[in-house]
């Protein structure tokens, strides 16, 4: 008999889909209609679960799967899952870390860009006929050159570096905060966020920082100023939403490139009625050759906590 996989999220990779089905009895918690009934019934028999970053798994869930032996979060968000409770029962939690990074890097800066140049603007312009109605150069505002920037990073693990990778290539000159300056960055470490803002002509949010809260305020925007731009592909809740909402509105800063909020998928009418606010469905890793990488590694992380071996993405054992 096939070890039972019981599986939390769709995943979107048919191949991926295949290969679960080939390898393991998968039971699809999001297509049963009783689920409580369902866990009762058959939660003992579960060897492993796969799940993903927004949904995680809750404690009580975890109590009524004995047997499992993995929980393999098909993302790199694990703030949904209590780690804590799974590192005291000896469970593996693994995530798909790094396989997103590339990705991430490329929405982050094609955000930027779009900010910069107001390419929503004017594929809207162009759509609607304005263009033909309008055809004199002065009909769209100027934009901003994205080259030769000054680009602040909050966080500098795999993202963050990629992002700069990217924007030296552009000529950017690259600053960054961290909980700790790195010593294998090239880059100029800036301690205080503010500090980083008022000297960056772009802020651009790469932290993990799981429990951290509403750090790109009023004050924080206010720094970054009437000139600057604000790129979050990392956590929506960094960001006080209010602040950024008026901070918009006001001119206080230049625009924004979202691609992630606090209470997704509820995004604030602030930001989706202005123009100058370039939004994303949460999409930074949802490319073909990303979502294969996250789905083969989540089938790794399964055969190797039911071989009996350590995952090698395991955060918890």
């Amino acid at each position: 008999m096939k070890p039972q996989v019981l599986q939390l999220n769709p995943l979107l990779i048919p191949a991926i889909n295949d290969k679960l089905a080939a390898l393991y009895t998968v039971h699809k918690l999001f297509e049963i209609a009783d689920k409580d009934a369902w866990l009762r019934d058959h939660g003992a028999a579960v060897s492993a679960v796969v799940t993903g970053g927004h949904t995680g798994i809750s404690q009580a869930m975890l109590a009524q799967l004995p047997g499992v032996k993995v929980v393999a979060v098909n993302g790199v968000g694990t703030d949904a899952v209590d780690l804590g409770y799974c590192r005291a029962r000896g469970l593996p939690v693994t995530a798909t870390l790094g396989a997103l990074t590339e990705d991430v890097a490329d929405l982050a800066i094609g955000l930027l860009i779009a900010a910069c140049r107001n390419l929503c603007a004017g594929d809207r312009f162009v759509r609607d006929g304005q263009w033909e109605l309008h055809p004199q150069p002065s009909a769209i505002p100027l934009a901003r050159r994205f080259s030769g920037m000054r680009v602040g990073i909050v966080g500098m693990g795999r993202v963050g570096r990629a992002v700069a990778l990217r924007a030296v290539a552009f000529g950017c000159t690259i600053r960054y905060t961290d909980l700790r300056s790195m010593d294998d960055v090239p880059h100029l470490f800036v301690p205080q966020l503010v500090d980083l803002a008022r000297n960056s002509d772009a802020l651009i949010l790469c932290a993990a920082a799981d429990s951290a809260e509403g750090i790109v305020n009023a004050a924080v925007l206010d720094a970054l100023g009437p000139r600057g731009f604000l790129v979050n592909v990392a956590r929506g809740r960094l960001v006080n939403e209010d602040d950024l909402g008026e901070a918009v509105a006001s001119g206080r800063i230049a625009g924004a490139g979202l691609d992630v909020f606090v209470d997704e998928p509820r995004v604030p009418l602030a930001l989706r009625q202005s123009g100058r606010v370039t939004l994303q469905a949460h999409r930074a890793s949802a490319t073909w050759e990303t979502r294969t990488a996250m789905g083969e590694m989540v089938l790794a992380s399964i055969a190797q906590a039911l071989a009996g071996e350590r995952p090698k993405m395991s955060l918890t054992t």
